[in-house]
């Protein structure tokens, strides 16, 4: 494939273009520069920072420039991803503004070479103005090295500004970069800092592959993929890419891993985000955040991407619709199966291992799961001992039951009038406010008496304390997660093989079956393999 040429841009798409990147940091730099490598095709990505010098080099084994490109690349309004106005709206590279390596040679020396597949390797070095300052024949390998030296050398302030927080700027290059190999898990990539190794990443199949090198507290078993192929109102394809954490092995103390990334890069689209946190609020323990990453393949005509110079912001058309399927993708990725054990474990690791076995798998579009539990037993009245075609599972059945109860409330949350008022005693403004907020009918009975006259239809036990414990705050979604653990069977209770049957099933084919409301996990797996290698049937097969 033949590298593209490199045109300056008409005044009229310059003027439709939003205000230019201003090269404010090092971690701009290497944004721009690491886009161009990836645009380029690059399957490997080096870069190298010396801080010290204030010099950066960003090498790659892309298409590489032709000579006659390379001495157009630098000047203003130069580029090779659009030629015309009706490109500003069919977006499809990380860059395109033609302003990147201008800017840089406006505050820095900026060398480039580049060679062809089939060509010969040229470098060139840049004045402050773009224009071609020296050029000469080099030996290289298929691809572009960009080299910037002596940032702002020309502006002192801004240099000692740098210097002085160094550390911020090097995490900000982490993070662009970690973000950019998300949306490339393909690409490998090295870093050196100051003539050592910092860190490196390996290419992988998929994004969770390169999310457990990140995160080296979290292993492939903790994450989830899937994928749903979408087609638009005005019948254009595009594509929802998930990776989420299970939500009772892998959360967060803070929101720092709720990324969306459109068309290979990630931004800042609260509307999506949004849907992420309401999704995944009663799937997690209190004050925890899920980790989700989401890649949309969005059709480039229905992105305006001159919201912001650095494109972490963007204008996107029909953000209800890509709401609607990001909300129904992540439903049907939290179904449930069963995995394998691999490794032997003695006795003591087995509880533990069981924890990591249980994973989410989409089996098929209608999201149901194909694992069939039966029945067997019931531990101290609070465990239901189910079998499944490759283990056991000990299901607990308050949780469990929570569970179906809240989203058979969410789905069809119903109040019912009462023949007989229940009366409350010495409720404070704030509690009948809050009964008034979740729609139940309340009004003054006498002095310090409140007469309730509507209670949600499942509510049938304990209900002066059950009405009590609703009037102490929260939204309704509060309130339905209270309902759903007063109404919930409670631990202790004896149930026949029928009763825990028709809980296993009803559980099965809940939207979020792994945990409970409140985050807490709703079952205990131990396989069939994991069994087998403990009691060692898998060594007396071996010998027979």
């Amino acid at each position: 494939m033949s590298a593209a040429k490199i045109l300056t841009l008409p005044s009229e798409v310059i003027s439709l273009i939003a205000a230019g990147e201003v090269i404010d940091s090092t971690s701009a730099i290497i944004r721009e520069l690491v886009e161009n490598s990836l645009d380029a095709d690059a399957t490997r990505i080096s870069i190298y920072l010396d801080c010290l010098n204030w010099q950066f080099r960003v090498v790659d084994n892309g298409r590489g420039m032709s000579a006659e490109d390379l001495l157009e690349c630098a000047r203003a309004h130069s580029t090779s991803k659009i030629h015309q106005a009706q490109d500003i709206w069919q977006i499809k590279t990380l860059g395109f503004r033609g302003e990147a390596l201008q800017s840089l040679a406006q505050i820095a020396e900026l060398e480039i070479s580049s060679r062809l597949r089939d060509g010969t390797g040229l470098k060139v070095k840049y004045d402050h103005q773009g224009e071609l300052a020296a050029q000469e024949v080099v030996a290289m390998a298929p691809g572009t090295q960009i080299t910037v030296k002596n940032i702002f050398a020309r502006y002192p302030l801004r240099q000692k500004a740098l210097l002085s927080n160094i550390k911020q700027q090097l995490k900000a290059i982490n993070d662009i970069t970690c973000n950019l190999a998300l949306t490339h898990p393909h690409v490998t990539w090295q870093f050196w800092q100051d003539q050592k190794i910092w860190f490196n990443l390996s290419c992988a199949n998929h994004s969770s592959g390169i999310i457990t090198q990140i995160i080296k507290s979290i292993k492939p078993g903790d994450l989830q993929q899937f994928s749903q192929n979408i087609v638009t109102p005005d019948n254009l394809t595009g594509n929802i890419d998930l990776t989420i954490g299970l939500p009772d092995r892998c959360h967060r103390s803070k929101a720092d891993w709720i990324k969306v990334a459109i068309n290979g890069r990630i931004v800042d689209i609260p509307a999506l985000q949004e849907v992420i946190m309401d999704f995944f609020s009663r799937t997690l323990p209190k004050d925890r955040f899920p980790l989700c990453f989401v890649h949309c393949q969005i059709p480039f005509g229905e992105i305006d991407w001159n919201r912001h110079p650095a494109k972490g912001q963007i204008y996107l058309n029909g953000i209800e619709f890509w709401q609607n399927c990001l909300n129904d993708s992540l439903k049907k990725a939290l179904c449930l199966t069963q995995k394998d054990l691999i490794d032997p474990v003695p006795v003591r690791q087995m509880i533990k291992l069981a924890e990591n076995s249980g994973n989410y798998q989409l089996d098929s579009p209608s999201s149901q799961t194909t694992i069939k539990l039966k029945a067997v037993a019931q531990v101290h009245n609070t465990y239901i001992v189910a079998e499944h075609a490759d283990g056991i599972w000990l299901v607990e059945q308050h949780v469990a039951h929570e569970r179906v109860l809240y989203e058979q409330i969410k789905e069809n949350w119903q109040l019912q009038e009462l023949d007989q008022p229940i009366i409350l005693k010495d409720l404070t403004l704030g509690q009948v406010k809050q009964l008034q907020n979740i729609g139940l009918m309340i009004e003054q009975f006498g002095q310090a008496l409140w007469a309730v006259r509507t209670i949600p239809q499942i509510l049938k036990q304990d209900l002066h304390k059950s009405l009590l414990e609703l009037s102490l705050g929260g939204d309704l979604d509060a309130a339905q997660v209270a309902v759903a653990c007063r109404s919930a069977i409670r631990n202790g209770t004896a149930l026949s093989l029928e009763q825990m049957q028709t809980l296993l099933q009803q559980w099965m084919l809940t939207q979020n079956p792994r945990t409970c409301p409140h985050g807490r996990p709703t079952y205990l797996p131990l396989e069939g393999s994991s069994l087998s290698r403990f009691f060692q049937r898998n060594w007396l097969i071996k010998k027979k």
